[in-house]
């Protein structure tokens, strides 16, 4: 059982709600059930959330008080009966070739794997999108298996392209734009991870799912091509 998150008056306009202290698939469903019926129930009030690993930030339109903390401790109690959370698994093309995958050879030598290993074990598994941030688009995602945990460079590059799939120590994720960055490049995806000309920017929300689909250089091209017009396949998930 999940412990009762705590309640605090956080700067001018906010209250920050946090949870315990773990990467897990529970606390983040939890928290997006919360955060959709506050959304929902307090609209009026509330200008922005902000979902982190394990808390939830609201942003309000005036100072809230203490008995606000309270409102929200009530409506905790509601969210299982009232919300059920509509989640997706996301399955988004990756390039693996070389061409784009510039620290595949490097990284597959240290991890005493094939090239080809790490890509079917980085494409094999289901990733949990845990909340979006550092980047707009940023997914961070959780399920890197422990084999393909590697370092991350020692000196980061100053120019990392859009598009580019990376792994960092213990976790792995997509550059949605041309970025400082220290992951080791390991493929690229021709789809858009954030565009604010859409109604819903980045497509992918806290607790969906991910799943990576390796492609050729001639898909790629053609994905490219599309110019923002392809759609990326989408399942409903299932509790």
């Amino acid at each position: 059982m999940l412990k009762k998150p705590t309640y605090t008056l956080f700067g001018e306009r906010t209250i920050l709600i946090a949870w315990e202290a773990l990467i897990s698939e529970a606390i983040i469903k939890d928290i997006t059930q919360f955060e959709q019926l506050v959304q929902s129930e307090k609209s009026e009030v509330i200008e922005d959330s902000v979902i982190g690993y394990n808390s939830l930030l609201l942003i309000y339109k005036k100072a809230p008080d203490a008995a606000e903390i309270a409102s929200l401790k009530t409506l905790y109690k509601r969210r299982t009966t009232s919300v059920d959370v509509e989640n997706f698994l996301w399955k988004i093309p990756v390039c693996y070739d070389i061409k784009f995958g510039v620290d595949l050879e490097e990284l597959a030598k240290g991890l005493q794997l094939t090239p080809e290993e790490v890509i079917q074990k980085h494409s094999n598994a289901i990733y949990h999108v845990y909340f979006i941030g550092f980047l707009p688009g940023f997914l961070y995602l959780g399920g890197l298996e422990k084999g393909l945990h590697f370092p991350r460079k020692a000196t980061p590059r100053l120019a990392v392209s859009k598009g580019a799939v990376a792994i960092g120590g213990s976790q792995t994720g997509i550059y949605p734009q041309q970025s400082a960055g220290g992951w080791n490049i390991i493929g690229s995806t021709p789809i858009s991870l954030f565009d604010i000309s859409k109604e819903a920017p980045c497509f992918a929300k806290s607790g969906d799912k991910i799943q990576f689909v390796p492609i050729g250089l001639s898909e790629y091209a053609s994905i490219m091509a599309q110019k923002g017009a392809y759609e990326v396949t989408k399942t409903l998930l299932h509790d």
